[in-house]
């Protein structure tokens, strides 16, 4: 029957239904107010300036972003539903025959830890196989409260345990590390499967099952990651930004699964079969993994415990794969009650993983191991940094040059294909929001500055929630040295950049 709503709850739906349909509406009119202003001829493919406006870099960007969209749309709504099918036919045989979970748990609050351990151990009790519960914490109190936890979630189920293991606090890869020689430990069966849970993660229900049964239908991947959905503790503007970060994902996560070659094993829930997990070149990737940079010299990878684990495993011959079905909640607390602040502290840390991993992987691994398309996508990253910033900066010196009316269009243009972007974002399964559009426009503009900025300081690292840095006090001179040349790089650069957007001004002018 029908859900009741009481009068409030119809009230304060309705009430959000009507804000969001006016923030629509004033969106469209922007969009038709802006399509008075401009000159139509700027518009007109036969106009000498047309293609300055829209440009072979910009086909390139969209047509990029296009082949990413349907290819997941082709995996999310014809390929994996086939998947689903096959492996659901399969029945209990497609299961393990020995499940474990691996948490981590550092600095996360109470009532997170509580949600995400009965979501663990719900999840545990569901599936019809023995399972280990693996908990990596840090003060003693987490440990009674987890006990008291599985006392309360887990009933009638021997075969259910728990393995506490106390790490020092120092970091997130001393505490897998310790966790995952445990594992090597219980010596676990050759088809056992093993999930890495993130302290701030809720799986939602059957998300275990629905993810673990691809391994007995895809015998040559090692890892599989989850689709995953937030709660933000912040306000609209940050809960939007991180929604939109998802739809992101969760469309290119679905595109490289198509050629099963996911570039990262997220570390909020990814699962792993046990025996690449208990190899001693796996744990040493996910403890010690380090950069050897040509100007840098030899550094630790404080972050990125994700991209570490998928480089074990590429160059380990393993394939990597999504299930868009397997659904997790992560609650999401911003480093900083400042949205900008808070949202470039989190970029900067993002890509610097990706640049990191994109340069160690395309030099050691290469086409032999990735295949041709993830190879074209690593390559792509390095370049989209730039023709993302590309159309501002030009747009503004046009504008300055030759007329506000060449700005006018721009912010047109942008504000029309964010819209039209946001929009095709329905189809993912995932909600949208009308701010969507300036949402995405923000995370081109100042993450692509990020990721310039992070290019050249690669050895630059923090966790935003620990607090915690890569220690480099001692090296002195060569400190100095890195710091000094990581500016002059940059400016250098920039400089270069901008001589590259005056002689496209120059080519283009009336």
């Amino acid at each position: 029957m029908p859900i009741q709503l009481s009068s409030s709850a119809q009230a304060l739906f309705q009430g959000r239904l009507c804000a969001r349909f006016f923030a629509w509406a004033c969106l469209f009119g922007v969009l038709a107010t802006f399509a008075e202003l401009i000159d139509p001829r700027l518009l007109d493919p036969s106009h000498r300036h047309f293609i300055f406006l829209i440009g072979a870099i910009g086909m390139w960007r969209y047509g990029n972003a296009a082949m990413h969209y349907l290819r997941g749309m082709y995996f999310l709504r014809w390929r994996f539903p086939r998947m689903r099918r096959a492996v659901e036919a399969m029945g209990e045989a497609a299961l393990p025959s020995q499940m474990f979970m691996v948490v981590t748990s550092f600095r996360i609050p109470t009532h997170t830890t509580f949600k995400v351990y009965r979501s663990v151990f719900q999840e545990v009790q569901r599936l019809p196989v023995p399972c280990t519960v693996i908990a990596s914490i840090v003060e003693k109190a987490d440990e009674n409260f987890i006990k008291q936890i599985m006392r309360d979630e887990v009933r009638g189920r021997d075969d259910i345990k728990l393995v506490i293991i106390r790490a020092r606090g120092t970091g997130k890869r001393d505490g897998l590390a310790h966790a995952f020689r445990a594992l090597s430990r219980q010596m676990p069966l050759e088809d056992a499967v093993v999930g890495v849970v993130d302290g701030d993660t809720m799986m939602l229900p059957g998300c275990v099952e629905n993810a673990v049964k691809f391994f007995a239908y895809l015998p040559s991947v090692g890892g599989i990651t989850t689709n995953e959905f937030c709660e933000v503790e912040g306000g609209k503007l940050m809960r939007e930004w991180h929604a939109l970060r998802f739809v992101q994902r969760h469309i290119n996560m679905c595109s490289m699964a198509l050629s099963r070659r996911v570039l990262t094993m997220t570390g909020r829930l990814s699962f792993f079969r046990a025996s690449v997990m208990t190899e001693p070149g796996f744990i040493q990737d996910v403890e010690a993994d380090f950069l050897q940079h040509w100007r840098l010299g030899r550094f630790q990878f404080l972050t990125g415990d994700d991209k570490s684990s998928w480089f074990s495993l590429m160059r380990a011959g393993w394939d990597t794969f999504y299930v868009p079905d397997s659904n997790t909640l992560t609650v999401e607390h911003p480093p900083d009650s400042n949205f900008f602040r808070a949202t470039r502290q989190l970029m900067f840390r993002w890509y610097g993983n990706s640049l990191r991993q994109n340069f160690r992987t395309t030099r050691l691994l290469g086409l032999r191991h990735l295949g041709l398309f993830t190879m074209y996508v690593l390559y792509d990253q390095r370049v989209s940094m730039w023709t993302s910033l590309l159309g501002l900066v030009t747009s503004v010196a046009a504008g300055l040059m030759f007329g506000i009316e060449f700005l006018l269009v721009y912010l047109f243009w942008v504000l029309l294909s964010r819209t039209l972007v946001t929009l095709l974002l329905l189809f993912a399964e995932h909600p949208v929001d009308p701010l969507y559009p300036l949402v995405l426009y923000y995370n081109q503009i100042v993450g692509s500055a990020m990721k310039v900025y992070a290019l050249f300081h690669m050895d630059q690292q923090s966790w935003t929630r620990q607090k915690t840095t890569l220690d480099r006090s001692s090296e002195g001179f060569d400190m100095a040295l890195n710091r000094w040349s990581s500016k002059t790089m940059l400016a250098s650069s920039i400089a270069l950049f901008l001589g590259a957007v005056a002689m496209l001004l120059t080519l283009s002018q009336p």
